[in-house]
Formats: C-alpha cells, sequence, structure tokens
C-alpha cells in the first residue's frame, strides 16, 4: 500500500519552537531540493467568505486573521495541517504559483524553516516584518502588484524541475494539472503568473 502524507505540507517536514518573537515555524526534517512542490491546497483546506467571517465572534475573527491567507476571490483559507504556521520571509525559500501549489525556489537543508513572502498572501494590513537585513522591511496589502515580476521569474528559474524530482505531494494534484505542468515543462503552454493570485478588492499603497 503507498504511504499517504501526514500532511498536504511537504511531508519530510516538522512544526517546531522557532523563538520567542517568531513562534512556531515549519522546519525541513531532510533535504528538500529547489523544485519539490511544498505545499498544495487541498479539500480539508477550509474556506471562509467575507460575509461569513464578518458574522463570527471575535475569538474566531482573531484565529482566522492569524492563520489564513485570501485568496483571489477575497475568500480566507484556512489550512488544515501545519501549512498555517508557514512564517514570512523577505527572502522566502518558496514562493506559491497561479495552480494552487507552492514550490521550493532553492534547496532547503534540515533544520531550515519553509518561509513564504506573505506579500502575496493579500493580507488585510500592512505589517513590518523582521528585520532580515533586506531593502523591504514592510509586507504591503498590494505587494503582489509591486513584485510579481520578480517573483515569476524565481519560480520560472524552478518549474522545469518539478518533473525531474520526487514530488511526495503529486498524488493530490489533479490529473489535468499534472498534464498542464507537464506541458508548461515542455514549452507547450506558457507558465501562468503568480499575478493571477492577486485579490482585487485590497487597498494599494504609494511606493515610497
Amino acid at each position: 500500500m503507498q504511504a499517504i502524507p501526514s500532511t498536504m505540507i511537504h511531508p519530510h517536514t516538522e512544526l517546531k519552537f522557532i523563538s520567542n518573537e517568531v513562534g512556531y515555524g515549519v522546519v525541513a526534517t531532510q533535504f528538500i531540493p529547489a523544485g519539490t512542490i511544498t505545499w498544495v491546497l487541498d479539500k480539508l483546506d477550509r474556506e471562509f467568505s467575507p460575509s461569513e467571517f464578518q458574522q463570527m465572534e471575535s475569538i474566531y475573527q482573531t484565529i482566522l486573521d492569524t492563520y489564513t491567507f485570501r485568496n483571489n476571490q477575497g475568500n480566507l483559507v484556512l489550512c488544515w495541517d501545519n501549512g498555517r504556521y508557514v512564517n514570512h520571509s523577505f527572502s522566502s525559500n518558496c514562493l506559491t504559483t497561479a495552480y494552487d501549489f507552492e514550490i521550493a525556489i532553492r534547496d532547503i537543508n534540515p533544520g531550515e524553516q519553509l518561509t513564504d513572502d506573505y506579500g502575496y498572501l493579500n493580507i488585510s494590513f500592512p505589517f513590518r516584518g523582521i528585520d532580515e537585513g533586506t531593502k523591504r522591511k514592510v509586507v504591503y496589502p498590494d505587494d503582489l502588484l509591486r513584485y510579481y515580476r520578480v517573483w515569476d521569474n524565481k519560480i520560472k528559474k524552478v518549474f522545469p524541475r518539478i518533473m525531474k524530482l520526487d514530488q511526495p505531494l503529486k498524488e493530490l494534484l489533479a490529473p489535468d494539472l499534472w498534464a498542464k505542468i507537464e506541458q508548461i515543462t515542455h514549452g507547450e503552454l506558457e507558465l501562468e503568473s503568480i499575478l493571477g493570485n492577486y485579490f482585487n478588492g485590497l487597498p494599494e499603497h504609494p511606493l515610497s
């Protein structure tokens, strides 16, 4: 019998306490090479509309504010597994795609956190991230409009590796999506931009 991943984030990960400032994070337990699919949106993830969110008690709203991201429809998506603990980094080692999965854009070593850039998660309000020595210090709701070309280029560099690597989460991808990945890899289809994830109802902030 084929083993089933324990989570819909990459199975070679675990939840660990990082620090008092950061809290918990998702850490690699084995080497994860660039081009590996690290997370897939699956049928157990929960989606909440803005009206559903507004009707909830404040305790639930706080939880959703903390652990969800917003999709391009403006709905809040709550990961049922450890994916909700992936922390932000201005130099993240994972990026989302236009296909409801994330990919490692560089090699991730054992003991290293898997990180996202919250700039593409359609956050509601700006927040100041931990200083990592990068030019960017603040995440804004409309960062996708500013940086999608940068993120697209990073994805394009590693996307062809998807077909060459062991992908523990492959069984979660629909056959037609896997066929599309194969067509993109062979140059038969153009890779869709991460900009397709942008929710157009977010406030825009002037560039500083």
